[in-house]
Parts: C-alpha cells; structure tokens; sequence
C-alpha cells in the first residue's frame, strides 16, 4: 500500500496532474482514436450569475497563463500515473505524447478586471485537441475563484465609496493555502486597499496591513496586568496600529482612549470593533474620539456595509474575511466550441453552448453600457449596429501565440483601475445588490444562424 503524504503544499511542478481523472483518460482516448492532434477550440464561460449578482468581474488570467507556461509532465509523473493501472490499456504514444507535452496553443481572453455576463467568454484556448482536454480542470479553478473574489470586492468597494479603508482579513477562512494567496490577490485587484496575509502581501509589493488581537489583551490581563497595559504594551512597538477595543468592555475602553488622548498622553490613529451594535458602538466612539478612524470586523459582507451606511454608523474603514473569500461559487464551464473548424455544441436541457469561436462586442455612450453583442470571430459589428455609441470595445484579446506570451503580466494597480472604471461603466440596476437586472445581449445575425445549422446537423445525426 502506497504511503500517504503528509504534506500537501503545490509547486509548479505538480500543476500538470492537478486536474480531474477524465481529462487524461479523454486525452488517452484522443490519441487512441488518432485525433488528438485536431485542432480543437474551448471556452470557458458562464451560464448563469451567483445569485444576487448583476456582473462579474474577470479574474485568474495571470495564474492561468503561469500554468499553461509550466505544462510539463516529468518521468516520476508518468510512473506514477502508470503505476495506477488505470491506464494499462491505453496507448503507448499516449505516454509519449506526456513526456514531450508542452502547451502549444493560442490564447484569447478577457482582460482581467472587466465587466462580463452570462454566456460570454471569459477565454478561449485553441489547440491541439488533447492539450485544450487536459488544462480544463486548472483553468476553471483559478478563473471561477478568482472572479467570484474580484466580484465580490468591488461590489464591497462600489457600496463603500472609494474613502472607505477596505482590508482583506480572509486568509483563516480560505478554502486552502493556496486559496488565500489567489483570494488576496483578486481582492486587491477588486479594488480592496489592503490585506493582512503577509505572503500574499510581500508577494504583490504591498504592506501588509492588520490590527491586533483580542489574546493580547486577555494574556496581559491575567497576568496582573490590564486592558490598558496590553494598549500601552502593543502601541510601545506599533504606534501607529489601530487598537482593539471590544476584549471587554467596549465603551469603557473608548473613554480610558480618550482621556489619555484628551491629557496628551498617547496619539491614537484608529481602534476596531469586532463584534456587538456596530452602529450604536459606532456612534458612541466617535463621540468620544471624534478624530480616531474607526474600523470594523465580524462578518462583513457588502449588505452588510450598505446596512451600516444607512443606519449612519460611523465607521472608517472594514476588515473583511469570511464573506470575501467563501460564498456560492461562480459556476463557469468549459466547453468545446469547434473542431478542425466545425463547429459544434451542447444541446442538452439547460446546458446549451454556442457554437464557434466568438467576440464580445461592447458598446459604451458617454463611458455606460449600452449594448452588449454576443458575435463570431470573424465579424465586424463596430460601426454597424449601435451607431449611436461613442466607443466600441472588443473585449478578448489574444494573450498567447503558439505557446508564446505576447504580453506581460499586468500590474494589480492596472487591474484595480480597470475594475473601477468597468464597475463605474454599469447602470445602477445591474449594479443593485437588490434584484439586480442583467444587461440586454443581443446574439449576431451570424451566430443566430450557426446556432440553427449547427442544431439542425445534431437533429439530423
């Protein structure tokens, strides 16, 4: 019996056999069959918005572009893989096709931080039909994550205004590791200012950013100390941090804050609620420190900000964790959309996918949305049917050339802006946290009419 590891860490080495079983046995199958070398064209899509959600905002291209870069498969890979006998009558060019495997393909995409909606592509891979089988798994990962994240961010940021100090704290509720360093970096590409994950901080050039906690106050205490001895112990190393002041007695912490401030005693630049009436406690600190920023935690999510904001709590800034990182995941797929240049379909109940390799043809008036046009490839909308509008976007672009980057990676700043000003772009009913509407799609004349032939050659067979 094998012996199971104890640790579970990821390298870029092992990326080629995270993926599901069946992407490798369809790969095995491929070549079994002789056409694994058929060009092959996927896209990876939604069908549907979480509920809640008028929009999503794109993210996960730069790990999805890091791992199609890093597609290897080594010797021990491929023992292992045999070793399962899972494989015992597949072909043998099957193993040679893993030993020399190497991502080959073409790479269109959504640029990360725009605005996109049911049924249009966030990428699209185009390769060699077993290469487009086996990166399925990864793709969907980092791309369904990130984007849930990055959304999520920026409606928290769109609710808050951009004065409102908004920190990631999501890293003890991730679903992984790996899953905090991916949810940190959408945050912040999202619009968040900051995050307390350390790594994913120095990782990204950031600072990291966090208060202190509620052990310290409690250690100092039992130790024939006090509430105020553990202030004065964290702000002798960290003066500048903002102090927790809910261990206890909330309200009884402000005032001992605020007469030492009022006697010169001590500068303070922020304190945190956890927990209680966060907009009566709100209301009471700022009374009594009318120029102390005052944060707040505890399971904040954009409802929750929106709430607070109407019952007029005075709060600064919020420490956002739990409903950042988790919640109903963006459910985005990934379907073959032509093969050797046929296209082709899914035509079952409720999962129908359209077929060809298509664009995302936006249409803005005065920086707004006015039409989004679901089109093939080859076509050319601009000027044709929103003549009206003042800019027209082609939204995915080719990021990978045979295998090749064309472009290098972008910044989280850039991505972060471009969040802002594709949120800012949306009407307020498709911004609602309330009922949200999504934006009318049109589907082109010649996608409508490759939809019908494709239908009706599924109908025939």
């Amino acid at each position: 019996m094998a012996v199971e590891e104890r640790e579970l860490s990821l390298s870029p080495q092992d990326y080629s056999l995270l993926t599901d079983l069946y992407q490798l046995t369809m790969a095995a199958c491929y070549v079994g069959e002789k056409i694994d070398q058929r060009q092959a064209c996927f896209e990876l899509f939604t069908r549907k918005m979480p509920t809640g959600f008028g929009y999503l905002i794109a993210m996960g291209l730069a790990q999805a572009l890091d791992y199609l870069e890093k597609f290897r498969f080594s010797c021990d890979q491929i023992d292992a893989l045999k070793s399962t006998g899972i494989f015992a009558n597949a072909p043998r060019e099957f193993w040679s096709l893993l030993a020399e495997a190497k991502f080959s393909g073409n790479v269109w995409a959504v640029p990360e931080g725009t605005a996109i909606f049911p049924n249009q592509p966030l990428l699209r891979i185009e390769a060699p039909l077993w290469q487009g089988q086996l990166v399925e798994t990864y793709l969907l990962n980092t791309i369904n994550y990130q984007t849930l994240i990055a959304t999520k961010a920026a409606r928290m940021r769109d609710i808050a205004g951009n004065d409102t100090k908004l920190l990631e704290f999501g890293t003890r509720r991730a679903f992984s590791p790996q899953a905090s360093i991916w949810a940190a970096r959408a945050a912040l590409a999202g619009g968040m200012d900051a995050t307390s994950n350390v790594l994913a901080a120095l990782k990204f050039g950031r600072k990291p950013a966090g208060t202190m906690a509620h052990a310290l106050v409690m250690a100092i205490s039992a130790l024939e100390g006090s509430e105020e001895d553990a202030f004065n112990a964290f702000q002798r190393y960290f003066p500048t941090a903002p102090l927790l002041i809910d261990t206890y007695d909330t309200l009884a912490a402000t005032s001992l804050l605020a007469q030492r401030v009022q006697q010169g005693e001590m500068q303070l630049s922020g304190v945190r609620l956890d927990s209680g009436n966060l907009v009566k406690l709100s209301q009471e600190v700022r009374s009594l420190l009318p120029d102390v920023t005052i944060f707040a935690s505890g399971d904040i999510d954009e409802w929750e900000i929106a709430r607070l904001q109407k019952e007029n709590a005075c709060i600064d800034g919020y420490g956002i964790g739990t409903k950042l990182v988790t919640g109903v995941p963006v459910n985005g797929v990934y379907k073959l959309v032509e093969i050797d240049g046929i296209p082709v379909m899914k035509n079952s109940t409720g999962k129908v996918s359209y077929p060809g390799r298509k664009q995302i043809y936006r249409y803005l008036e005065n920086g707004q949305l006015k039409q989004d046009y679901l089109g093939l490839m080859a076509e050319n909308l601009s000027n044709k049917t929103e003549p009206q509008t003042d800019s027209f976007i082609e939204l995915m672009v080719q990021v990978v050339q045979d295998g090749e980057l064309l472009q290098k990676s972008e910044n989280l700043e850039a991505i972060a802006k471009r969040t802002a000003i594709s949120v800012a772009s949306l009407p307020p009913e498709i911004r609602s946290l309330e009922n949200p509407s999504l934006p009318p799609m049109k589907i082109s004349r010649k996608l409508q009419q490759l939809i019908g032939k494709t239908q009706a050659k599924i109908l025939k067979n």
